[in-house]
């Protein structure tokens, strides 16, 4: 088991990958105020964020889930394939428990949310710095009721039942976005995302498109 050890001596590198400048900008401006934080690299999607790694070696990663093209989840499990001593924090505006337990499974080592408290966000980077794990208190008390009232929840969010492109596929339909639009973002044919969406409306009992549009605009609209 690979234990990361956070050297006190010399700033740690951060990576920040996600879409909107004021994002970057504003997390840049926090971190590299602390005398043992650095943030080195900014991208804005999942390319750019691996030339980045290719051309320094970043000790995190701070990840937003919803990016153009490849998603945060994708470019989670790509970044823990490639990057063992990688620490990956997920900073994102869902808090709906699927999505840190999700972020968790793909590989990254935290999940907060993009409204907490400065202090929150440097606490969180150096934990994980330090080797440990991070979840805000309010997201660690929704899993925690999840996982009490499984049977329930279950049956209350039944996208806990969907394979990780499923999800990404609901909540792309919940946005707005069409058939075509979501096989281009996600590089997948027109054919692959009507299988997509045929087995979300088989999970969730839907007869029909439109019912599976109002289903997911109702949960993204939920999350925003």
């Amino acid at each position: 088991m690979f234990i990361h050890t956070y050297d006190t001596g010399r700033k740690a590198k951060i990576l920040i990958v996600d879409d909107h400048p004021i994002v970057r900008q504003g997390m840049a401006q926090l971190i590299n105020l602390q005398k043992d934080l650095h943030l080195c690299c900014e991208a804005e999607d999942a390319d750019q964020a691996m030339a980045a790694m290719r051309a320094c070696h970043h000790d995190l990663a701070i990840v937003d889930i919803s990016l153009p093209g490849v998603s945060g989840f994708e470019l989670i499990k790509t970044l823990t394939s490639h990057y063992d001593n990688l620490m990956i924090l997920v900073v994102s505006m869902h808090g709906d428990p699927s999505y840190a337990e999700r972020a968790l499974r793909a590989g990254a080592r935290g999940y907060i949310m993009k409204q907490e408290a400065t202090q929150s966000i440097l606490f969180a980077l150096r934990q994980l710095l330090k080797g440990g794990l991070y979840l805000s208190g309010d997201m660690q008390a929704r899993i925690l009721d999840q996982m009490i009232e499984s049977p329930i929840h279950a049956e209350r969010s039944p996208v806990n039942r969907l394979s990780e492109r499923e999800f990404e596929v609901l909540r792309l339909i919940g946005l707005g976005f069409g058939t075509a639009e979501i096989a281009d973002k996600l590089s997948r044919s027109v054919k692959t995302i009507e299988t997509h969406r045929a087995s979300i409306k088989a999970k969730f009992h839907l007869a029909t498109s439109a019912q599976l549009v109002n289903f997911a605009v109702r949960w993204v609209s939920r999350e925003l």
